[in-house]
């Protein structure tokens, strides 16, 4: 089970650290087959994904609430399943894919080129790095 506490401080920390200290989102953390219902809903995809980022800065009601940024859609099964076949602490992996989803809705985009996929992985890591350095933010998972 994730803990909501070190969830909420994690997605402080990045939109601060992003300049955005006073905007909103909503993390939703779901398993396969609900994440296979939203891609496929959403984006076409009869698959499921491991992160889906829904920007409401976009689009006709875009103006409606600035300090709204969007949704961060979490598949934690994919992404326990990502940690264990990359050996690595599933607790690194969520932040990652949470980074990942706030990024996008803040503007990165890696899918406009190598140079945007770039430019989104090194801020990617800076801020996956300022997390992992905070000992109070680890242990996203509830034993």
């Amino acid at each position: 089970m994730l803990k909501e506490e070190i969830l909420t401080e994690k997605a402080m920390r990045i939109l601060s650290a992003l300049g955005f200290p006073e905007a909103e989102l909503s993390l939703l953390f779901v398993d396969d087959e609900a994440m296979r219902e939203i891609n496929l809903e959403y984006r076409n995809a009869d698959k499921s994904t491991n992160v889906l980022a829904f920007a409401m800065n976009e689009g006709e009601f875009s103006d409606i609430n600035p300090e709204l940024l969007g949704d961060v859609v979490i598949s934690t099964e994919t992404a326990l399943k990502e940690a264990r076949e990359w050996e690595m602490n599933p607790d690194v992996r969520i932040t990652q894919l949470m980074v990942h989803g706030i990024l996008h809705l803040v503007g990165f985009d890696h899918e406009k080129g190598p140079d945007a996929e770039a430019e989104m992985e090194v801020k990617s890591t800076e801020l996956v790095r300022m997390l992992e350095n905070n000992e109070q933010l680890a242990g996203w998972l509830d034993p």
